[in-house]
């Protein structure tokens, strides 16, 4: 089946769906809701997000955005694989293809969040070349905050 990430607009229904998606499964794993930060369509700042959705044979199969942080970073937010369709390099791909663009846009750090209850996710980042750091910006008070960042 052919593959393809394609950048969507942040009212793409595809995006909306694998985000409901994602946050179902969020909502499944954090016992407190306020440990879940999702991404506000409603806010202006959303604009300056990326987002991309991944294709298989047409059909999506996985999402990801990066937002800029400060004239050196980005950070990945709501990236997420459709459990049915893990392990296929998907997920690197859609990585691959927001690092690329971070780094289009003259950021040269990506960060990110995640958390215990998602270890499948902490082992993937670390397979990429993510490293933990402290807590940064609305995570910084969240303990079950874990962040990481690459150097791209």
């Amino acid at each position: 089946m052919e593959r393809e990430i394609i950048q969507v607009t942040h009212d793409n229904k595809d995006l909306h769906e694998l985000i409901r998606k994602l946050d179902e499964d969020l909502a499944e794993r954090y016992s407190n809701p306020d440990d879940v930060f999702t991404v506000d369509f409603s806010d202006p700042k959303v604009k300056d997000m990326i987002f991309m959705v991944a294709y298989l044979g047409g059909t999506p199969v996985g999402c990801g955005a990066i937002r800029p942080l400060d004239e050196e970073s980005a950070e990945l937010k709501r990236f997420y694989v459709d459990p049915g369709f893990r392990r296929q390099g998907i997920a690197g791909a859609v990585l691959s293809a927001l690092e690329d663009q971070a780094v289009a846009m003259n950021r040269r750090i990506m960060r990110l969040e995640a958390g215990a209850p998602q270890p499948e996710a902490l082992r993937f980042y670390a397979s990429k070349g993510y490293y933990e750091i402290d807590r940064f910006g609305e995570y910084t008070d969240c303990e079950s905050s874990l962040c990481y960042e690459k150097v791209l």
